[in-house]
């Protein structure tokens, strides 16, 4: 598991979604397109799951929990299956751990990317990842293209 500290003040919101987009952005140089799946999400006060065969995505309601949390100091925890590999990640305030199953090495790269990222005045992220992770009726990731 690698870490690093976030010490900026970018928005949460935009913290979560840099912590979501590089990870899988980097993972697709072992997994190709692979769907990626959002198995498990933790936070202070829920666990949540897939429910049947829907995708687990980032509702208004998980999404307003997820960015609660992390402003409370408390990490928040996904785990995340990309292809065959298996991503879990810690996204508080403050902090970002990454741990890789197939490819450590990813987290190193993911690490050094990230922290290039949390530098930047506008970070970088591609639009086109914001539908993977939330749903279609998400008012919440039109509040992160802004």
């Amino acid at each position: 598991m690698k870490s690093m500290k976030i010490d900026n003040d970018l928005e949460t919101k935009k913290k979560l979604v840099l912590g979501l987009f590089w990870p899988v952005r980097k993972t697709i140089k072992t997994e190709g397109c692979a769907p990626v799946k959002i198995k498990e999400i933790t936070t202070a006060n829920n666990n949540y799951h897939p429910e049947g065969r829907k995708l687990l995505k980032l509702s208004d309601e998980i999404f307003d929990d997820v960015v609660d949390s992390m402003q409370n100091n408390q990490e928040v925890e996904f785990e995340i299956s990309m292809g065959n590999e298996l991503i879990e990640l810690k996204i508080g305030e403050d902090s970002f751990s990454i741990s890789t199953t197939k490819t450590p090495e990813l987290e190193g790269e993911i690490i050094e990317k990230l922290e290039l990222e949390m530098q930047r005045a506008t970070p970088d992220f591609c639009q086109t990842f914001i539908p993977k992770v939330f749903p279609q009726d998400s008012t919440k990731s039109k509040d992160i293209l802004k």
